[in-house]
């Protein structure tokens, strides 16, 4: 990642942002999917007994916190599949790759672009919810919601992480990828491993703790970097412009 002039990836990011601002169908879809996946933590917390042990409890409220986590995933798995095999059918691909941006300038930038939105609007999600818990659920599950340390370090800590693999898996499928909806549906697909992980967490499989959640991270950190690192390798100017592997010469 040396030598990237990050002006360029600001341009990049900027005009991603505009891109999406003039395409209502992404914003559409962007909301969608969060809207969806916070309905159902929200009823479970108003419908939670409150008269029930406080183990049960727990359970019962916690669960449905992880079950968010899943709006890191879906959300930019869609946006970054798109990114490039969709500019590329626009025909707005090929002026950008003439200038003289750098292939990391181009990941870095288009990835950037996913992750900003995305995980802005799955802390949003988070905050809306932990604001209906306190002004609207009964006293005993807000404390159990907000006393809960290591489920809500979890889920703070882990959606930009699990967005950065969606995102890093979607480009790399959307690089390689010909036609926009076969790249969201294999961007989705790859995004399946850390949904597992996900489940786990929802199921009780893997139980939230301060250590197992900073662990957790550091090693999603170090697959998310490793990744980006392989996207940009996988980056060929001339396949994406004329959609044939470009010649190498020994």
């Amino acid at each position: 990642m040396k030598n990237i002039d990050f002006t360029r990836v600001l341009a990049v990011v900027r005009k991603e942002l505009l891109d999406y601002r003039r395409k209502r169908s992404i914003v559409v879809s962007m909301l969608i999917f969060p809207i969806v996946f916070l309905v159902e933590p929200v009823v479970t917390i108003f419908v939670a007994p409150p008269s029930g042990s406080s183990a049960s409890l727990d359970k019962t409220v916690i669960l449905p916190l992880l079950y968010m986590l899943l709006i890191a995933v879906v959300t930019p798995s869609t946006l970054a599949a798109y990114s490039v095999v969709g500019e590329r059918d626009q025909g707005t691909l090929e002026p950008l790759l003439t200038t003289p941006l750098r292939q990391e300038e181009f990941v870095l930038g288009k990835a950037a672009a996913v992750m900003i939105p995305s995980v802005g609007l799955a802390y949003a999600v988070y905050a809306l919810f932990l604001l209906c818990v306190e002004l609207f659920a009964h006293s005993d599950v807000a404390n159990a919601v907000f006393h809960d340390g290591p489920t809500l370090l979890t889920l703070f800590l882990f959606a930009p992480l699990v967005a950065g693999w969606a995102v890093v898996v979607g480009m790399a499928v959307s690089v390689r990828a010909s036609e926009v909806r076969v790249a969201q549906q294999l961007g989705m697909l790859a995004s399946f491993p850390v949904i597992g992980v996900i489940i786990l967490l929802i199921s009780g499989v893997i139980h939230p703790t301060f250590a197992a959640a900073i662990e957790f991270a550091i090693g999603l950190l170090v697959v998310d970097v490793l990744a980006l690192r392989l996207v940009s390798r996988l980056f060929d100017r001339e396949r994406l412009v004329t959609g044939a592997k470009a010649s190498r010469h020994s």
